[in-house]
């Protein structure tokens, strides 16, 4: 990856985290996930009702290692909400779980409480 794309792909990843309350860096759309990871988070967001931005790595190489170098995360999905990194599958499943996810977005004002 050359320095020049390798800044380009960071710049639409940081200005899709700041102009987007809620981003899903995914495998494929919220409409047709194409992994099963991301289609648990997909499913949980649109159980909470959460408005969300997915963006599919799977359209660009640069910009699916560019968002694990980002965020210094291995995997992909990877939830952003108010430009914070909350994490991946495993963490939001977890989160949604023990109820702390609807209380975080709430707080940040994404969900009505």
């Amino acid at each position: 990856m050359s320095a020049d794309l390798n800044t380009e792909v960071h710049q639409f990843i940081d200005g899709t985290i700041k102009n987007n309350p809620v981003v899903l860096f995914m495998k494929g759309t919220p409409d047709q996930p194409r992994c099963g990871f991301s289609s648990l988070v997909v499913q949980v967001l649109d159980h909470l009702g959460v408005e969300f931005a997915g963006v599919d790595v799977l359209q660009d190489n640069d910009l699916r290692e560019g968002i694990k170098a980002y965020s210094d995360w291995p995997t992909i999905p990877q939830l952003y909400v108010k430009e914070e990194f909350i994490g991946g599958a495993d963490i939001v499943r977890e989160l949604f779980q023990n109820g702390e996810l609807k209380t975080l977005l709430t707080d940040k004002g994404v969900l009505e409480a």
